[in-house]
């Protein structure tokens, strides 16, 4: 079986071209001629275009290019060249508008010709459906507007003076447990992460520390003078096995849009996912670790890191640890339909997900039976899929795949053929790491982050790797934000800890959501269609990288 991959054992891409023409046998039986409207000028038309006589023969049909994913299990990406060919000229096209301003009381006031007493105003907002409360909710940047409708969702407590929220009213259910007194989750979710909601509503509502729920907070990062704090939450009984922890930005360093996050925000919630698996690790490896209820240093981490690394390299400890590989990930940007479909993430206010996946599962079950080890799948890890196809690559080529891969981007040429226009798929690369537009990109406006050394877990990572990855991640998603996306996934590819392949590199994946993509049957084919060449959403993206500057020194 060939290997699917656009990526050739020489270090260069393979890109396929489809130049379709083709003949269609006519079998219609009648002509339901009907009229369809009028020109300005009187002139009817009509779809006599949609009734031909005979057979259709298109001789030259749109070229369409096809390019199979670098990793065969993500699929192809199918390229529309005429729209890809357009946007060449103007890389700079590739954007999305920006949020209109959206007032329903400034309409309706507009629209009666003076100002509605506020209990009138009021009165008409108890009379708004709910598929209208859930649009003005995520999409109403009159915070009038949106004060309204929190009222409709839940039950404050308030200053006497003023006014203003203080903290919410509680109640207790069947079993004695202390609830907020939540009238409409929907609604308070939506609401919640509208920016445009005063932050003293968002606080009381989801950003004060247990508002949420009962997940311990377990880890908590602070630094740049005080204007970066991250909380580090448990998540005990989790969709992931073993539990997993989820690195919040506090209540009192609000970001609700990329381009508010500063690298610091990115290296502190980064520093959490890293010290949790060190200080992990170290546990079970039974290596002293030297910190309770304190955050460890840089400098500290990096210390433990090594004696991780020194421990597993002197003994068959890592065949023996239970748990042998990471998953990290970030859902950023929040959305709801009116008709009640979630379109993305959880929270906006900026969240990170991580834990640790063990080497196998606790047990597995056969016809109701227990099954022998051998038949026992491993546990689900992205990187696994990286690691069996760099595998099967090597064998079949007698070359590592990822030391091809970035040959391949180095020596990238235009899929038009064109040399007046830049080739080069990378966004920003140092001495450790590149970002970098895939050649086959599985969401119109993905970008990758790839380690550049032979790095393929957080314990090959050292600090200077670490620095270079966290300061390139809050590039790619400012970058993203710039250009209009409001919805980014990102994800983790890690090599198991146990792994004997070098090659295999750390490497993330950033995926915008884009309006016109939401995903149907041509997705769920692994079918990703595009209509622009990856160099130019390269060359736009370089338009708005920002200034880069060093990290300040960790504390």
């Amino acid at each position: 079986m060939s290997l699917r991959t656009c990526v050739l054992p020489d270090g260069t891409f393979a890109v396929g071209i489809h130049e379709p023409g083709f003949r269609v046998r006519n079998l219609r039986e009648n002509d339901p001629l009907c009229r369809l409207g009028s020109c300005g000028d009187g002139t009817e038309v009509n779809n006599r275009v949609n009734l031909p006589d005979s057979d259709v023969n298109e001789l030259q049909a749109d070229v369409i290019i096809e390019i199979a994913n670098p990793l065969p299990f993500r699929g192809a990406t199918f390229i529309i060249k005429n729209s890809a060919d357009r946007l060449a000229e103007d890389p700079s096209a590739i954007s999305l508008p920006q949020r209109p301003e959206v007032s329903l009381s400034a309409a309706v006031n507009a629209w009666m010709g003076e100002d509605l007493p506020p209990e009138r105003m009021d009165a008409l907002f108890r009379l708004l459906p709910k598929p209208l409360l859930l649009a003005l909710a995520a999409n109403a940047t009159d915070p009038e507007d949106l004060v309204r409708i929190a009222d409709h969702c839940c039950r404050f407590e308030q200053d006497p003076g003023t006014g203003r929220p203080t903290g919410l009213q509680y109640t207790k259910d069947e079993k004695g447990r202390l609830r907020p007194a939540v009238t409409d989750h929907t609604l308070l979710e939506v609401l919640a992460n509208n920016a445009f909601l005063p932050e003293d509503y968002r606080e009381v509502m989801v950003l004060r520390p247990g508002v949420q729920g009962a997940s311990e907070i377990v880890g908590e990062f602070q630094g740049d003078g005080g204007r970066t704090h991250v909380f580090e939450y448990l998540r005990r009984n989790s969709y992931i096995p073993w539990g997993h922890y989820a690195a919040n930005m506090a209540h009192d360093a609000v970001r609700y849009r990329a381009g508010d996050l500063s690298e610091t925000d990115v290296r502190g919630m980064r520093h959490l996912y890293y010290q949790r698996t060190y200080v992990r690790i170290a546990e079970e490896l039974g290596i002293a670790v030297p910190a309770r209820r304190k955050n460890l240093s840089a400098e500290a981490m990096e210390r433990l890191r090594t004696e991780i690394v020194r421990t597993l390299g002197t003994s068959r400890e890592a065949k023996h640890l239970a748990f042998t590989a990471t998953m990290w990930g970030w859902n950023f940007g929040f959305d709801f339909a009116p008709s009640g479909y979630r379109l993305h993430a959880s929270h906006q206010q900026i969240h990170q997900q991580y834990t640790l996946i063990p080497g196998k599962l606790s047990r597995t079950e056969t016809a109701g039976k227990c099954a022998g080890e051998a038949h026992a799948p491993p546990p689900y890890a992205f990187g696994d899929l990286i690691a069996d196809f760099t595998d099967r690559f090597r064998r079949r080529h007698g070359r590592d795949f990822f030391s091809a891969y970035l040959a391949a981007i180095r020596s990238n040429r235009r899929m038009d053929g064109r040399t007046d226009r830049e080739a080069s798929l990378v966004v920003y690369e140092d001495d450790a790491v590149m970002l970098f537009v895939p050649k086959a990109q599985t969401s119109q406006w993905e970008l990758q982050l790839m380690c550049t050394r032979p790095v393929g877990h957080l314990l090959e990572a050292d600090a200077a790797t670490r620095a270079a990855l966290d300061r390139a991640m809050w590039i790619a998603v400012t970058v993203l934000e710039a250009m209009g996306a409001r919805m980014i996934t990102t994800i983790e590819g890690s090599r198991r800890f146990d792994a004997p392949d070098r090659d295999q590199r750390l490497l993330y994946s950033f995926l915008p959501k884009l309006p016109y993509s939401p995903g149907s049957f041509t997705e769920a084919q692994l079918r990703w269609i595009n209509g622009h060449y990856p160099e130019d959403f390269a060359a736009a993206c370089r338009v708005h990288r920002p200034e880069i500057a060093s990290f300040p020194p960790a504390r």
